[in-house]
């Protein structure tokens, strides 16, 4: 049984819908990464999970427990904000040990549990210190720490590390996961950054219009993606239609492709990543092969960007330096079979 469901939720504001029939599992222990664009859905789903919105309809049950109308202050959960939301005039002693004294917790005791947890998040000897005299990085330290003290039965991040610079979001990421893992406690975590997400996760729900388009490991997402809307999502650039015709799959333009795939199916979108096509010269004996016309290059550092239009549409290409092609020369372009996949077509 899962920690966490929600089953069939609808929510919005007002007559704006956000989520409908929504569901989400979540199992105890995982963490679970809410990904999406802005106006997906997944701070509302947050919002719900924490209390601070109810649904319009269906319920939310927590370990075998209805807690679709229980308060926000009478669910045992810890939370993470974008804002750290310290109190400015309270040491980090007292941030730390504030749900602690609402909890009524000795002094004794609690004073033990803040030192253990400053020690987990690697703040030693800042107790007596004010959130101005801290750095983002630390600041957001003591914010977990002032979560995860009262031993929530769930943690909740909301964009925790949006705040800071790209190379302090990659050290508190994994310091995030390090301590996930240690303490073992089940999370859910909303981001729109895919990489940050798809570092520390266990399960990652896409979501695209108020739904979950994809939930899986993000391995899975990311050499599986199941619909047109995740491929773009984790970096897939070239589509193309491929129908099948006496057991072989070919283009609109009558080419065969070899696909490593055996789905099901008659027809199909398939798509691919530049990294994964391979530019030859013109009329190149390869395999999968597509004429093309170079339209467009770009210098990336270690590797070169073609724009190449062939029959079946333009394909981004990205290849090492070595042969350079020129604007308007004719190339052959290879698709690698075992990295084509194939999606279902919506025609």
């Amino acid at each position: 049984m899962p920690l966490l469901e929600l089953k069939n939720i609808t929510a919005g504001y007002g007559k704006n819908i956000i989520l409908r029939d929504f569901n989400l599992q979540v199992e105890r222990g995982q963490f679970v990464s809410l990904l999406g664009s802005s106006g997906c859905g997944k701070t509302t789903t947050l919002r719900l999970i924490a209390g601070f919105s109810e649904p319009n309809a269906g319920s939310i049950i927590f370990d075998g427990r209805d807690i679709t109308h229980v308060p926000l202050h009478k669910r045992n959960f810890g939370f993470v904000f974008q804002s750290y939301a310290l109190f400015p005039h309270m040491t980090v002693f007292d941030n730390v040990a504030f749900g602690l004294k609402m909890r009524k917790v000795s002094k004794e005791e609690t004073k033990r549990r803040v030192m253990e947890m400053l020690a987990l998040v690697d703040l030693n000897g800042f107790e007596k210190r004010y959130p101005r005299e801290m750095s983002g990085g630390q600041r957001q330290r003591v914010a977990l720490a002032r979560a995860m003290v009262i031993r929530p039965d769930l943690m909740l991040f909301d964009e925790p590390l949006s705040n800071l610079d790209a190379k302090l979001r990659v050290k508190m990421r994994v310091e995030i996961r390090r301590i996930q893992q240690e303490l073992g406690f089940t999370a859910i975590y909303v981001t729109h950054d895919q990489e940050e997400c798809f570092a520390i996760s266990d399960q990652v729900a896409i979501m695209n219009q108020g739904v979950i388009e994809q939930m899986d490991s993000p391995a899975h997402i990311f050499n599986g993606p199941k619909t047109e809307f995740i491929a773009h999502f984790v970096g897939f650039e070239n589509f193309f239609d491929l129908t099948r015709q006496n057991g072989s799959l070919t283009t609109a333009s009558g080419a065969v492709m070899a696909v490593a795939s055996d789905r099901p199916g008659e027809r199909f979108k398939a798509c691919i990543r530049p990294e994964d096509v391979q530019i030859h010269p013109a009329e190149a004996d390869v395999p999968n092969a597509l004429p093309g016309e170079v339209l467009v290059t770009t210098f990336l550092g270690r590797n070169i960007q073609y724009n190449v239009r062939t029959p079946v549409g333009e394909f981004a290409v990205k290849a090492e330096q070595g042969n350079v092609y020129s604007i308007g020369s004719g190339v052959t372009l290879s698709l690698i079979a075992n990295k084509i996949i194939l999606i279902d077509s919506k025609e």
